[in-house]
């Protein structure tokens, strides 16, 4: 089929170039001139691992552009896949969406749906289709609306995508609905036709639903050290119950992310405007929120402040697997450390880049994680990539000039720290401290 895509972020780009690689004729749009080159060259402009090679093997079936005159006018299925960032008050921006549905409205010249992958408030499905309506330059062509939110994860967005859980397709009448059905023909899940208001809710519920369980172990994991339980052995326990399961229960300093902060966030605004609360929402926001100051607070049992110490910091992203920074405990964590009169000295694979756009003085940026624990006064993990879990422990020994590691990511085994004489402080577990 001939599709088209409006945005080239994780949520557009992905869906495109899956499209692409199921045998669908792509053409993808953006407003940035300067992405639109690097993808035509047959580059990401994204960090996603599987995302390059997916491009180059499905080339032809790709087509780059900021015409979208051109891209819209004959396409069989428009995805909406732009940014819905959270406003001042929680809500969902929505202006980038609405935007793209004026351009479709006074663009196309054949009949087609409009997909909105894009995560809104329940019911923008229903104003964008009379947006449109109201907007349409061609009133002889059939303009359908349908929602197909997303269910990606940064870092395996490709495999998500593919190999989805499910495809939820939310329509007010059949005709779209069997469109979408061919657009995904080829991808053998489950296939589940809703309303359109049902599809955005199924959105929204899921991803707080997740925030709620991380949020919740979270505080289990607060309490065990008070207790002395061992979180991972007390998540273990639960995991093994079907109705909870193992995923989603690993305690740490808390999630980050384009999704969960704003989903979270959006939700309760969307509640509180219709005279409703949801108590379980607005309690998982404030809990996260303190979860990220977690390891600040340990360091207090070490040093009464950061004036004049060498403090490494391993890992700035939000999570594994992607250079994104949004939401990320790094952004709240290096600037006290800063304003406190720390030097800091940050490791990460792939996120530096980033976070020097944001710090680009003050900070010591290192090529690997030796040079960023060398003579340390403490270090400080905030997201567990491999290289960090593999890391050989007797280098912290050996490497800092005082050998204390706090770990908000739960890297390390208990039993294997014991062997090192490292001060070990992590999440939920009782603290190993040779001294």
């Amino acid at each position: 089929m001939k599709i088209a895509v409006a945005g080239t972020g994780y949520v557009g780009l992905v869906t495109g170039v899956c499209l692409a690689s199921k045998g669908h004729e792509v053409t993808c749009v953006d407003v940035d001139e300067n992405k639109v080159k690097i993808m035509k060259n047959g580059d990401s402009p994204i960090y996603e691992p599987g995302l390059s090679e997916l491009m180059k093997e499905h080339k032809n079936n790709l087509v780059f552009t900021t015409d979208y005159e051109e891209a819209y006018r004959e396409a069989e299925v428009i995805f909406i896949g732009v940014g819905t960032p959270e406003k001042q008050d929680g809500s969902a921006n929505l202006s980038y969406v609405f935007e793209v549905a004026k351009q479709i409205a006074q663009t196309v010249q054949r009949d087609c749906v409009v997909v909105i992958k894009s995560t809104v408030p329940i019911g923008t499905n229903d104003k964008i289709e009379s947006y449109i309506r109201d907007k349409q330059k061609n009133k002889d062509v059939c303009i359908y609306v349908a929602s197909n939110p997303e269910f990606l994860s940064q870092g395996t967005a490709v495999k998500d995508t593919l190999c989805a859980s499910r495809i939820v397709i939310g329509v007010e009448e059949v005709f779209p609905g069997e469109v979408l059905k061919k657009v995904y023909e080829k991808f053998d899940v489950p296939k589940l036709i809703v309303k359109r208001r049902s599809a955005e809710m199924i959105k929204y519920a899921s991803n707080d639903f997740l925030a709620l369980k991380i949020s919740y172990i979270n505080e289990i994991a607060n309490l065990c050290e008070i207790v002395g339980a061992n979180i991972e052995e007390v998540t273990e326990g639960m995991g093994y119950d079907a109705r909870i399961g193992h995923r989603f229960l690993n305690a740490g300093i808390g999630y980050g992310g384009s999704c969960f902060p704003k989903d979270t966030k959006a939700l309760n605004w969307l509640a509180n405007f219709n005279d409703n609360e949801i108590r379980t929402i607005r309690a998982a926001i404030e809990v996260n929120e303190n979860q990220k100051f977690k390891l600040i607070k340990k360091t207090k049992k070490y040093y009464d402040d950061f004036l004049f110490l060498n403090v490494a910091v391993l890992g700035c992203t939000f999570k594994p697997g992607t250079d994104d920074l949004r939401e990320a405990v790094s952004l709240v964590n290096v600037p006290l450390l800063l304003e406190d009169g720390a030097n800091v000295r940050i490791w990460d694979p792939v996120g530096m880049e980033n976070f020097k756009k944001k710090y680009p003085n003050k900070i010591q940026y290192c090529n690997s994680i030796e040079e960023a624990i060398t003579d340390a006064d403490i270090c400080l993990i905030l997201t567990e990539w491999e290289e960090i879990k593999n890391f050989d422990l007797r280098k912290y020994e050996k490497l800092m000039k005082k050998p204390i590691v706090l770990d908000g990511r739960n890297c390390y085994q208990l039993e294997e720290v014991k062997k090192t004489n490292i001060t070990y402080d992590s999440i939920g577990r009782y603290t190993v401290n040779p001294q």
